[in-house]
């Protein structure tokens, strides 16, 4: 109102400023001069302001054009009745202009009104299009629809068989949805598509009262078919945006609903896969040492082994059993990762055990192959889960003594730093390939150079990163520039010199 009364005021003053500069300093003496002065005045006012101070600026304008300009001049008589008729014309062209120049401007406003909603649309419509799926997808939509459209309450309402109405709300109010006026306005909107040309929407939309809120329901359609519904309150917006609104979200509805779709298709392609490898590489592994073991139990039951043949019988059916063991020691450490059953329990000890105990786990894979093991001095200690970290260092060790040849060494180097402890485990074989650096870590998995020669099942290095993993540890692989793969692991843990346990 302050705004309006200073426009008014300014209106005023314009037309006595033309008045006073035509009647007193220019004596200006021509009507239609006078007139065509006083109706830019009234126009340009017409332009910026209301209806109503135009109005009154032309009824001011009119008078001042009677009084100063129309004979006899200094009163409101009009002598000529030709200037009745000027003056009414003026009157009513300053009135008809002022009309119009608030008409264009209301279209004007109108039009910039649209294409703001047209740019909120667009800016949603990319929204959505970075949307991922999840437990939030929901809600996150009905944020970005009240932020888009500065709309204090958003809810976004969807049928379920299951569990009647999943509602995901956003904004600063708080309103509570009636499930029956749910329940009917999704059913009359399903019942019928017409649209209405006058609103510029289909039907189906409808208002209810909500805590003297009004609450706008928007029937949510891909294409005849409606999907839930859109409501929205505190601030009006024009139905044919709301039903394009409607029409957005109802598009990332269906479009989260695929990626869930397609996320779950690809679990279960995935799981057979998965499958399919367990079973090929336990039916492999499980067959090989069994056989061995057969034979030599049925070499043993014979009168030809003499006693150093006996030996060698009975050390394959020692190392058979190993095998199976560590086998299905790997299974059970696969098992606990995947149900989240790795418990950690943290102990001051030193690297080096870690390291021997973790030789201690693969000796029969390892054999006669040197290992080079560089640690730190016994006196400093770390405070990490020693079972654990060894669990997942013999992996490594295990790794490295299949994918190099026989007779090379294995070089184990222990740091302790701000990090943690750190463990590398280098071998001196032929790398690893560049194609199978990115899945190397996935379970079952095994690179095409090592099938047909090497026996595994893909899990170690798998179970390796899952045991870290309960730790917050992590581990990665890489080529030496001098040949040879070079697996490195960090487990963040305290540390100190043993005197200072005292």
């Amino acid at each position: 109102m302050y705004l309006d009364l200073l426009q008014l005021g300014g209106a005023l003053a314009a037309v006595a400023a033309v008045t006073a500069t035509y009647s007193a300093v220019l004596h200006v003496s021509n009507a239609t001069t006078v007139a065509l002065s006083f109706l830019l005045i009234v126009l340009v006012v017409s332009a910026v302001s209301r209806l109503w101070i135009a109005v009154v600026t032309s009824v001011a304008a009119m008078l001042c054009f009677n009084f100063f300009f129309l004979p006899p001049v200094g009163t409101f008589t009009i002598a000529d009745p030709q200037n009745w008729i000027a003056l009414f014309a003026f009157l009513a062209v300053a009135l008809v202009a002022s009309n119009l120049s608030l008409l264009a401007r209301t279209r004007a406003d109108e039009a910039m009104a649209r294409r703001d909603e047209v740019a909120r649309l667009f800016d949603l419509s990319r929204d959505v299009l970075l949307m991922t799926d999840g437990q939030e997808a929901l809600s996150l939509l009905a944020r970005l629809i009240a932020r888009r459209f500065d709309l204090p309450y958003v809810a976004i309402c969807l049928p379920r068989e299951s569990s009647g109405w999943e509602v995901a709300t956003a904004g600063q109010l708080s309103l509570e949805l009636d499930r029956a006026q749910l329940e009917m306005t999704f059913a009359a909107a399903s019942r019928t598509l017409e649209f209405d040309a006058q609103r510029r929407s289909y039907v189906g939309h409808r208002t209810l009262d909500i805590g003297g809120q009004a609450v706008a329901l928007v029937p949510l359609r891909l294409g005849s078919k409606t999907v839930g519904l859109l409501a929205s309150a505190g601030r009006t917006v024009d139905p044919g945006t709301l039903d394009a609104l409607g029409g957005v979200a109802a598009i990332a509805i269906e479009r989260l609903e695929f990626l869930q779709e397609r996320k779950a298709a690809e679990l279960a392609r995935q799981s057979e896969e998965l499958k399919s490898a367990l079973l090929a590489s336990l039916g492999h592994d499980l067959r090989t040492p069994l056989t061995a073991i057969r034979v030599a139990a049925t070499n043993l039951q014979g009168s030809w082994p003499d006693e150093r043949a006996r030996s060698e019988q009975t050390d394959i059916i020692l190392a058979e059993v190993e095998r199976l063991a560590r086998l299905f020691q790997n299974i059970l450490e696969m098992a606990r990762i995947d149900a989240g059953a790795v418990s950690t329990e943290r102990q001051w000890t030193q690297p080096s055990q870690i390291i021997e105990a973790a030789r201690a786990q693969v000796e029969h894979t390892i054999g006669a192959r040197p290992v080079e093991i560089a640690a730190p001095p016994p006196d400093v200690l770390v405070r990490l889960d020693p079972q654990v970290t060894a669990a997942a260092v013999a992996h490594l060790l295990e790794n490295a003594a299949q994918y190099s040849p026989v007779g090379t060494p294995i070089d184990v180097t222990a740091t302790i730093g701000d990090e943690g402890l750190r463990i590398t485990v280098r071998d001196h074989g032929p790398g690893i390939a560049a194609s199978d650096l990115p899945r190397l870590f996935d379970r079952f998995f095994r690179g095409v150079a090592a099938k047909g020669r090497v026996s595994g099942t893909g899990m170690g290095l798998a179970i390796a990163r899952g045991l870290l993993a309960a730790e917050n540890g992590q581990v990665w692989a890489e080529n030496c520039a001098d040949g040879g793969a070079r697996f490195t692991i960090v487990v963040p843990g305290e540390q100190k010199k043993m005197e200072e346990s005292a």
